[in-house]
């Protein structure tokens, strides 16, 4: 059964289009992921979806209810976990808690055992007295998770949840999230743009570039439609006379360039690194680096769009101007 229905959503500003006929189903329980650089439209859908943005076109259905025509509905019925912190910081941990279980309402016998349940969850009992701006990094997203769990929501939005932390609180949050999806009741929609977030975490992903959306499956089936190996050339001379030898080599099966290096798809790619270094010294190509490696989400982006996440994100700020300049015509 699906608890997310999204058909054709569109949102422009002006001229400029930010999320481009979007269209995909989420099942109940499912967790699922938006992957893509900072400036995709990921954020975007997601405020169309909790009903923050209406869309300029398409239509969409969450729990049920229409995202337009049904908002209090939609309200009812999901939490938000926003990418910019959103906690006041001149509360307690508990008093976070219960003015938001005051704004939805729940009833004061309920109120105190849910809140007790989220502290336990989130393992903040001990911090539940202390101003949250004393809280860690960490801390504060947690309680952010526990916050948005508060009313029993059906479905709980996670816009970029770890992005800011360090490595290893980061990796505390996923363990959190990776209990919630098992815990019971609840679907889980994560925006990320780091990859190895959305492999430990998504039953399926999908791949969102300039506001469309190139790819969409579970991490292992995307991994598994490149196959082989993957090989990463450093060319330092002759980057584009060797991209056009490799490419109408048969045993390749496929092959994409960005900045100074060739990605190589393969079979038995370690019995084809001595024929890749032949091919580049006949062609008078000088090779800096190689390196092998099984398939991963990065390359699978790598493919559907010829270039890395990473790379995305250095073009943006282009796209978020153009975004500006058509909302001030």
């Amino acid at each position: 059964m699906s608890i997310i229905a999204i058909e054709k959503i569109v949102k422009k500003y002006g001229n400029f289009t930010a999320v481009d006929g979007i269209s995909f189903e989420v099942k109940e329980g499912e967790t699922f992921g938006l992957l893509g650089p900072n400036g995709a439209g990921k954020t975007t859908t997601i405020k169309m979806l909790t009903t923050l943005l209406p869309p300029s076109h398409g239509s969409a259905r969450v729990a049920g209810f229409d995202v337009v025509k049904e908002q209090n509905d939609v309200r009812k019925n999901i939490g938000i976990v926003f990418q910019d912190p959103s906690l006041d910081e001149d509360l307690t941990g508990l008093e976070n808690l219960q003015f938001h279980a005051i704004l939805y309402k729940i009833p004061k016998e309920k109120r105190d055992r849910k809140i007790a349940e989220v502290l336990k969850l989130v393992e903040l009992e001990d911090k539940a007295d202390t101003l949250v701006r004393n809280y860690s990094g960490g801390m504060k997203r947690r309680l952010e998770i526990g916050r948005g769990l508060i009313h029993e929501p059906r479905v709980l939005f996670l816009d970029e949840p770890t992005v800011g932390l360090d490595p290893q609180t980061r990796r505390h949050i996923w363990d959190y999230i990776k209990k919630l999806a098992t815990a019971g009741n609840i679907t889980l929609i994560l925006t990320t743009h780091y990859i190895e977030e959305a492999d430990y975490l998504c039953d399926r992903v999908a791949f969102v570039d300039h506001g469309r959306i190139v790819a969409l499956d579970t991490p292992q089936a995307l991994k598994d439609k490149l196959g082989g190996d993957v090989i990463s050339v450093n060319v330092k001379k002759g980057l584009e006379v060797l991209y056009k030898a490799l490419k109408a080599t048969r045993w390749i099966k496929s092959v994409s360039r960005h900045d100074d290096f060739l990605e190589l798809n393969v079979m038995e790619g370690e019995k084809r690194i001595p024929g890749i270094i032949t091919m580049a010294n006949k062609h008078g190509a000088e090779i800096g680096a190689i390196s092998l490696h099984k398939p991963s989400l990065e390359d699978v982006f790598l493919q559907y769009t010829g270039k890395t996440i990473r790379e995305e994100e250095g073009n943006w700020k282009d796209s978020f101007r153009a975004m500006r300049m058509s909302r001030n015509r």
